[in-house]
């Protein structure tokens, strides 16, 4: 079956379960599946009850599609995402995505936990991406392209709206929030990243490093999603100074951001 009938046949299988007509599509990452409380929630589907969804396999993403309101828009959010890591291919990770712009949503908002790079920056700053870099080693646009789905060489010049991140850092001041502004690296993982690796992903122009983000945002581009990133930084990556990595501390500090990118995320959905 092509890609293109199984989007029409998760699409249908939702429709099934939820006549809303989504606007947003919202991914959450690590430790910020919270931000599904401030849906109203009028479905909550389990990824295994949607033909040609992965499943999730990291303990802290609750492998669910919500659908329902926000900000008074109709939404959809996955609570848990899937990663190169986990062995799945990046058409199957973006998949998701498809679905979403099928049903009708025509922006996209990311979340990720990330580590931070950038000395001027702290554990639990909020980060908005205004540029990334693909280091994964794969694109999910390879291979036949399908014209229904988007171009064969989508331009990747400004993958992150600019007013969207002017409206979202505008509504940061204004909830006394304080952000950053930087560039995203996605490495495979599932290590985490040597002394020696820090210093090149610096060194190239990166101001944080994750294991996610970039394929569904290629991806959204190709659809043509207007595109908000947002990166929570968790632990503090500096070649110099580096400490091991706890994950119960980096899931307990993005919990800790996640009210504040709630705040966000609610205002950005409502006026945007």
């Amino acid at each position: 079956m092509e890609m293109y009938e199984q989007i029409q046949e998760a699409k249908r299988a939702v429709e099934s379960r939820w006549q809303g007509k989504p606007r947003v599509g919202i991914i959450l990452g690590t430790g910020l599946g919270g931000l599904t409380e401030d849906i109203k929630a009028e479905a909550a589907i389990p990824y295994e009850e949607i033909p040609h969804f992965p499943r999730s396999t990291v303990k802290s993403h609750a492998g669910r599609l919500v659908c329902g309101s926000l900000g008074g828009k109709a939404v959809m959010a996955m609570e848990g995402r899937f990663h190169f890591y986990e062995g799945y291919t990046l058409k199957q990770i973006t998949f998701p995505v498809r679905v979403m712009r099928a049903l009708g949503c025509d922006m996209l908002i990311v979340s990720n936990a990330c580590g931070g790079m950038n000395p001027q920056y702290s554990k639990g700053d909020i980060m908005f991406i205004e540029d990334h870099i693909n280091l994964l080693g794969d694109n999910p646009l390879i291979g036949p392209n399908d014209e229904r789905l988007g171009v064969r060489f989508p331009d990747m010049s400004h993958p992150y709206d600019a007013k969207l991140i002017e409206l979202g850092r505008r509504i940061a001041l204004e909830e006394k929030i304080a952000t950053q502004k930087g560039v995203f690296v996605a490495v495979s993982g599932p290590c985490l990243e040597t002394r020696a690796e820090y210093r090149f992903l610096k060194d190239i122009g990166a101001d944080v490093v994750g294991m996610s983000t970039v394929p569904e945002v290629i991806v959204g581009v190709h659809a043509g999603m207007r595109i908000m990133g947002l990166s929570v930084v968790t632990d503090m990556c500096l070649p110099d100074a580096l400490e091991p990595a706890v994950l119960e501390e980096i899931i307990a500090v993005a919990n800790t951001a996640e009210k504040k990118l709630r705040v966000l995320v609610r205002r950005v959905v409502a006026e945007a």
